[in-house]
């Protein structure tokens, strides 16, 4: 208990019924009994990480990096 777990992985794989689904490197059932915070996937981390790629891209096409250098 106290834990904390944030699955950012993400793997398609096949399921009982032959149905594709996507799922984390964590096995979330096992754990969210034991821990007191588990992310989900999908659901979990993706959106934010989308939003800083994004965030990232603007600031790259307005020249906004204050540690870019020119050669």
């Amino acid at each position: 208990q106290g834990s904390c777990v944030i699955d950012v992985g993400i793997n398609a794989v096949v399921d009982n019924e032959g149905k594709h689904k996507l799922v984390g490197d964590v096995d979330f059932d096992s754990l969210k009994e034991v821990t007191s915070y588990i992310t989900p996937v999908p659901g979990g981390v993706g959106p934010v990480t989308t939003m800083m790629l994004l965030t990232n891209l603007i600031k790259a096409v307005k020249g906004e990096d204050s540690k870019q250098q020119t050669v």
